[in-house]
């Protein structure tokens, strides 16, 4: 029985100096940097800010008002503006500081003595502009600030760009004017905020000698903001869908890699699969990535209908509606039933979509590229009223290709429309709905021997369409409509109701192929009518609250999801005449006629869930959780007759820790567990649930504020497999077993102004651990030891060719096999993207060229007759325009 030894050989002993290495690179700039801040801070404190207005406006030091607390700081990106001109100076970020008294707010900028400044009042709103500058991101791209609530009685402050030449600024009081000063500081314009309502309360008389009260532990602790007001580009610092709060990544118990927008837009990724390349751990499963049918693999598990959209279950997603609605993919990594359910043990991922802006935005994008490929997109968004209390954003888009492949054509549409309502300063709803279709062949691949293995015959040609060119017509479709109501009661406590509910539809009549005959050129096949309809409704109901218990703070979040799908599959199937693939004749084979199955499947599961966030101290966070849910299936054959309803009940809980030694740099730990009923549309129930265990140990740092790194080891075993009962081979008995083993790392940011990355390494050792018909210590299918992934882009800053952009990436593969028996091993393989891009004004123009050096290479396998080609050298130009 083969053993998990690394740790004992000479490759543990590298990969442990690898990562003591990448840790001290980490550590080092890190205290060089937290030191020369340190030591500006202090020359900044010596040096007098003098005011720029020669109007006296009263120091944020002279005001006096309690602290706090303030909501998070948010951008919404903008159209792009015309590139300023003349002696136009450029705001290079916005940045935003919790003070004593208040928030600044600091326009960066190396010119702030030569800003121009006009202000004005209207009502409550104190409004600046600058009409010889624009707000401008190192990149070229423009940018709005907006910070909502960030002190009391002060309802939103914005920074934007009103024309090609003028920046406005906004500080709108809640119910007076408020009061603003301005100065000249070495990092650019200071705006100084405080609330009109707190400079004009006049102090009360104390009516007693009593002491006034010691200020509680809320009110002396820090007003935390985001400081930036750049977009994200590579990095994203927070997410979600992982706790159901905004928690920094940094300070979550597990790892989580999320892929922005800007990494989906550089590398033009068109189908899931391919976003899924830059995280490490997940690779391409048993079907073929040009199929609408999406089979991914996560930390060698399979993750079939493991995906979430926007953090609720949507199993549809991973067959059609990745498109130009997603506005970044988030990868939460290990088991996640304490949220979510039952699911896989690898991991989810979560399509967070595009939402409607307060600023008007448009739009459009064209793409032209190798075999015939052709897509347009248009993505708008803005308010639908005056007071920008309901906004809108629809998304479209529409593409057909060919592909390398023997007649093989695809097409896709996709419309995406989202509204939401401001229904007051406390509550919001937002209604979103999409319908996505994609139409197309299957592909089957080709057999192994004759690719990967030798074949007397010679070598089947890659291109081989080994089905039908009029007999493999699949149609994938969707439609998705659902809500989120949010209700905040205070700052502390918060409610939310989130439903959502999908209609998928899926009809195939196709050839598919099976073995090749003893002559090896002959190719078995059967025709298949396929129909199959799924509907699914998810109701998830829950509380976040904040609170203090002495010393400790506590962030809870308590709820229940109920979920049901209903499921009708029915098919037509029977033998068809064989294929020669050396010289085929296309158009002999018949229609099915023979009733295969017509099965009737109803899941439902109802769980009740609750998770602590607990803060011992600012350094030490521990993560509590725990799930319960009931599950039940209750299933149909119609065509033999027969019924099953099996129910089960199960409790997932979670545990992790958090560490800082110093700030940016996280050591955690996690124990978690996750259930999955043994469900399948085309089967009852197994009588028990399918259990996996996760532990998982790791290191987070933060390099710079821009820049982040993740190393993970973990430890998966996956329990109540079913296999052939010995005593009886005709039933089966759920003693099996699976383990995956590995190692994981990942970064992603701005390495210096311009230069982006996304990297990660994946060392998988997944095997079987126990079994009564497959070898224990074989190895899991389409599943590589050892995995590389690497992109990288520059763009040119300023001179003549700013704006100008170049990209590189390389993706490495080690060995897999293609099937549970280890029979046939598919070799490993470099695959090398490049892109070039020019962006000026409200234009981008980009070409991205993937499989560089049109490398052959097998992608993945179903099974040892169905081996899946890769993706030949391909050439895409696209060309967007923002307005």
């Amino acid at each position: 029985m083969k053993r998990w030894c690394l740790f004992g050989g000479v490759k543990m002993w590298f990969l442990v100096s690898l990562s003591g290495c990448l840790i001290s690179v980490a550590i080092e700039p890190v205290r060089a940097e937290i030191k020369s801040t340190v030591e500006k801070q202090e020359v900044q404190k010596q040096e007098n800010i003098k005011p720029l207005l020669s109007k006296k406006i009263r120091q944020l030091s002279e005001v006096e008002r309690p602290s706090t607390s303030a909501q998070m700081l948010v951008q919404s990106p903008t159209p792009t503006n015309a590139p300023s001109q003349g002696n136009v100076i450029q705001v290079t970020a916005v940045k935003a500081n919790p003070t004593d008294k208040g928030v600044e707010v600091i326009l960066q900028t190396t010119q702030g003595d030569k800003l121009q400044i006009t202000n004005r009042s209207a009502d409550k709103n104190f409004i600046t502009d600058i009409p010889n500058a624009q707000l401008r991101l190192p990149n070229g791209d423009s940018f709005t600030f907006r910070s909502e609530k960030p002190v009391r009685g002060i309802t939103e402050i914005t920074v934007i760009n009103l024309d090609a030449n003028t920046i406005r600024v906004t500080v709108t009081g809640e119910v007076a004017l408020p009061t603003v000063e301005l100065f000249d500081d070495d990092a650019g314009l200071v705006f100084g905020v405080v609330s009109a309502a707190t400079v004009m309360q006049p102090p009360e008389k104390p009516t007693t000698q009593t002491k006034p009260e010691e200020p509680t532990a809320q009110q002396n602790e820090p007003i935390e903001l985001v400081v930036t007001g750049e977009q994200d580009g590579y990095r994203v610092p927070n997410t979600s869908s992982a706790t159901r709060t905004d928690t920094p990544l940094r300070d979550i118990p597990q790892s989580i890699q999320v892929i922005p927008q800007q990494v989906i837009k550089d590398q033009q990724a068109t189908r899931l699969t391919d976003v899924l390349k830059n995280a490490p751990g997940i690779v391409v499963g048993s079907r073929s990535p040009r199929d609408p049918l999406n089979i991914i693999k996560i930390r060698g598990f399979d993750a079939f209908g493991d995906t979430l959209l926007n953090g609720i279950q949507d199993r549809s997603i991973s067959s059609v509606g990745f498109g130009s609605n997603i506005e970044r993919v988030e990868v939460l990594k290990g088991p996640a039933s304490v949220l979510f359910g039952q699911g896989g043990l690898g991991g989810k991922v979560n399509l967070v979509t595009k939402q409607p802006l307060r600023d008007p935005f448009y739009s459009v994008e064209t793409s032209v590229g190798s075999y015939n490929s052709y897509s347009g997109a248009i993505d708008l968004s803005g308010p639908l009223n005056d007071s920008k209390t309901v906004l809108y954003r629809l998304n479209a888009s529409a593409g057909t290709n060919e592909s390398f492949i023997d007649f093989y054509d695809q097409q896709q549409y996709l419309i995406a429309p989202t509204l939401s309502w401001q229904i007051s300063d406390r509550t919001k709803l937002t209604l979103e709905a999409s319908y996505s279709l994609a139409e197309g062949p299957y592909d089957f691949g080709i057999p192994a021997q004759g690719s990967v293995l030798p074949n007397p015959n010679g070598k089947i040609p890659r291109n081989r369409f080994v089905s039908e060119p009029n007999l493999n017509d699949t149609s994938n479709g969707a439609y998705r409509i659902g809500y989120n109501f949010e209700h905040r009661f205070s700052e502390n406590w918060q409610v939310r109701s989130v439903f959502q509910t999908y209609l998928f539809r899926l009809k195939r009549n196709l050839v598919a192929s099976y073995g090749l005959q003893d002559d090896l050129r002959t190719l078995e096949r059967a025709v298949e009518d396929f129909d199959y309809d799924e509907n699914a409704y998810n109701l998830d109901n829950y509380v976040v609250g904040k609170l203090i218990t002495g010393s400790i703070k506590h962030e809870l979040v308590a709820g229940f999801n109920l979920s049901k799908t209903d499921t009708n599959s029915k098919a037509l199937f029977n033998d068809t005449t064989p294929l020669n693939v050396f010289n085929p004749v296309y158009g002999t084979a018949t229609q099915a006629t023979l009733p295969d199955f017509d099965i009737k499947n109803t899941a439902q599961q109802l769980g009740f869930y609750l998770q602590d966030q607990i803060t011992l101290a600012e350094n030490f966070k521990v993560l509590l959780g725990g799930r319960f849910d009931i599950a039940n299936q209750e299933f149909q054959d119609l065509l033999n007759q027969t019924t099953d309803f099996k129910q089960t009940e199960a409790f997932s809980p979670r545990v992790g820790i958090v560490y800082q030694p110093i700030k940016p740099i996280s050591l955690y730990a996690s124990y978690s567990r996750s259930f999955n009923q043994a469900t399948s549309v085309f089967g009852a129930a197994l009588p028990e649930p399918e259990r996996g265990t996760q532990y998982e140990i790791g290191v987070k740092a933060d390099l710079t504020d821009r820049l982040a790194t993740t190393l993970a080891f973990y430890d998966l075993t996956r329990t109540n497999l079913s296999t052939q009962d010995p005593n009886n081979p005709q039933r089966t008995i759920q003693v099996g077993e699976q383990r995956s083993r590995g190692i994981e790392f990942d970064i992603s940011g701005e390495i210096s102004p311009g230069w982006n990355i996304i990297a990660g390494y994946a060392y998988t050792d997944a095997e079987i651990t126990r079994d009564n018909t497959l070898t224990v210590g074989n190895q899991l299918n389409n599943v590589p030891r050892h995995a590389l992934n690497l992109w990288t882009t520059y763009e040119i800053q300023s001179g003549s060719l700013k704006g100008l952009g170049f990209g590189l990436g390389a993706f490495y593969y080690g060995d897999r096999e293609a099937d549970l028996g280890n029979t046939v091993e598919l070799p490993s393989y470099v695959r090398t993207d490049a892109a070039i891009y020019y962006k000026r004004d409200n234009y981008r123009a980009a070409i991205n060229i993937k499989n560089l050096f049109d490398t052959d290479y097998f992608v993945s396998a179903q099974n040892v007759n169905r081996i899946i080609p890769g993706d030949p050298l391909t050439i895409q130009g696209t060309i967007s325009w923002q307005f």
